[in-house]
């Protein structure tokens, strides 16, 4: 009995560990895309319609696109291990070029972090602003986040006159 009970125990700890792997995989073939999603967007809006902002009180193009890029260096550094060296999210003026720069080592550093988990780090709590969460709901949130502002991002590109780039969701 004692035998059946060990190897059960096992058996539910592997498919556990095999559950969050899928989730890791899942999440950097997720984050690839949204990467792509993202420049594709941005690659669409004139560099001179980046400081178009519908409202006033909304942000600018690019103010969008640098508060989804601080979210990631800011969740994958302070709670995934990540790397956020180098990265100046402060700077003004930047041109279309630097931009597209920025995004992509902002989703590469955010790729990484979330690649050097191990599986069974995904159930680790975090001391978070809104209280205690795993590293599997940063993964989550910071997708989300992203989600979010590549969104407004697109209702932007429409209100300009273009024609948003065909959604991925995966």
């Amino acid at each position: 009995m004692k035998y059946i009970t060990i190897v059960s125990l096992c058996f539910v700890y592997a498919s556990s560990v095999l559950a969050q792997q899928a989730f890791l995989d899942e999440f950097q073939q997720k984050w690839k895309n949204a990467e792509a999603y993202t420049l594709e967007s941005i690659e669409l809006m004139p560099a001179e319609a980046f400081d178009y902002k519908p409202t006033q009180e909304q942000k600018s193009f690019q103010e969008q696109i640098i508060h989804s890029c601080s979210n990631m260096i800011w969740l994958s550094s302070s709670y995934l291990g990540g790397n956020k060296e180098g990265i100046d999210l402060k700077q003004e003026n930047l041109t279309k070029a630097e931009i597209i720069d920025l995004v992509k080592t902002c989703f590469q550093r955010s790729r990484a972090a979330a690649a050097n988990l191990k599986p069974e780090e995904l159930e680790e709590k975090v001391s978070f602003f809104a209280g205690p969460m795993t590293k599997r709901q940063i993964l989550v949130l910071m997708n989300d986040h992203s989600t979010h502002h590549r969104a407004q991002m697109l209702v932007y590109l429409r209100l300009k006159g273009l024609t948003p780039p065909k959604y991925r969701g995966w």
